[in-house]
Parts: C-alpha cells; sequence; structure tokens
C-alpha cells in the first residue's frame, strides 16, 4: 500500500490557481479503490492541497431501474446501475469547471435518488473513485487515471461471508459484467498508471 500511494502522489501536479486536477481511480469491485482514496486524501489535504472525493456508486439509480429488467444481469449491472449518458452531459462535462453541480445522491435504505447541490473547490484536486470509470462515456474527462488491478479470488475473499453465499449473483451479475469491460475497454491498457490492489 506505501508503495502504490508514493506511486500516486508523485503523479498529482502543484494545482494552478483556478485550476482543477481529475484523477480517476478506477478498479473493479473489491480491489481496494475506497481504501487507497481515503489515504491519499488525507497525505493530500496533510500537504495544503484542497481534495474532493467523488465516489460514483453514490450516483446509481433506482432499483427498478437496474433489476428485474428485460436485460441480462450483466448487462443491468454495466448498463443500467447508472444513468451513463446523464452522467456524462450533467456531472463529467460540467466537473472541470462548474461551481454548481445538481448530482443524485442515492440512499440504499429508502431506494430513492435525492438531487444535492454540490459546489467543487477551484483549485483542487478532484478525485473520482469506483468501477467502470474508463468506459467510453467517460474516459476523456480525467487528467490522469490509475487502475487497481487485483485478482478475482483475491477481491472475492474481502467480500463478507453472508455475501460470499450469492455466488450465483456474483456469477450473473458481477463477473460477466466485469470480463465485458475488461475485454471491451481495456482498463489495464488504457489507465496512466496501474497499481496492484
Amino acid at each position: 500500500m506505501k508503495d502504490n500511494l508514493e506511486a500516486l502522489i508523485r503523479v498529482i501536479p502543484t494545482i494552478e490557481e483556478g485550476r482543477r486536477f481529475i484523477l480517476g481511480v478506477d478498479g473493479l469491485s473489491r480491489s481496494g479503490k475506497t481504501t487507497i482514496v481515503n489515504k491519499l486524501k488525507k497525505i493530500l489535504r496533510d500537504e495544503n492541497n484542497t481534495v474532493y472525493v467523488f465516489h460514483i456508486d453514490d450516483h446509481i439509480v433506482e432499483r427498478k431501474k437496474r433489476y428485474h429488467t428485460e436485460h441480462e444481469e450483466w448487462f443491468e449491472y454495466y448498463y443500467l446501475q447508472w444513468d451513463i449518458n446523464w452522467l456524462r452531459d450533467n456531472f463529467f462535462t460540467k466537473l472541470r469547471y462548474s461551481n454548481d453541480l445538481n448530482l443524485p445522491f442515492y440512499d440504499g435504505d429508502s431506494d430513492v435518488c435525492t438531487m444535492v447541490n454540490v459546489k467543487p473547490p477551484d483549485s483542487s484536486i478532484i478525485i473520482i473513485e469506483g468501477v467502470f470509470l474508463q468506459r467510453q462515456e467517460w474516459r476523456d474527462f480525467y487528467d490522469y487515471v490509475v487502475y487497481l488491478d487485483s485478482p478475482r479470488d483475491k477481491r472475492f475473499q474481502r467480500e463478507s461471508n453472508h455475501t460470499q453465499k450469492a455466488i450465483e449473483k456474483f456469477k450473473n451479475r458481477y463477473w460477466k459484467a466485469e470480463e465485458f469491460y475488461i475485454q471491451s475497454e481495456s482498463p489495464k491498457k488504457n489507465a496512466d498508471l496501474v497499481l496492484n490492489g
């Protein structure tokens, strides 16, 4: 983890006044994205940087839009979990310059999305963390992309015992979507930096 953080810190430039540096931290489920982002954020803030983090999973859609549709489960997860084009047009496109973003935040307990006004600071490091960040609709909006590469068996062991019992859901929903992402978007090849997750 220490080596990963040192490699990451080296690629982040000194932030110019009024400029945002947008860093994508991509990786498959349980590859260690949130852990490394939390540690990176602390280090950067300790060095007097302004840092703002977006978790792409905060912006998923309600269950009825992504479960029990007429599509296969992997398709629901990859294509319907987020409103991909809406996020491109209303989040990614505006993120570099806008001080006024209205974004849907999903609450899992109530299964409701609530629009929240977000004001990312100028002269800051913006970190976007999540799965499938290098999909073609979002790929061009980052200044730099890190991909955390972690084998499936290692990632699966990080799931809770209860979650591991739902192996069919992993096979039909998550793993097929991950395989599709790897084959169609080549995230490891296209990332600026690959770290072990």
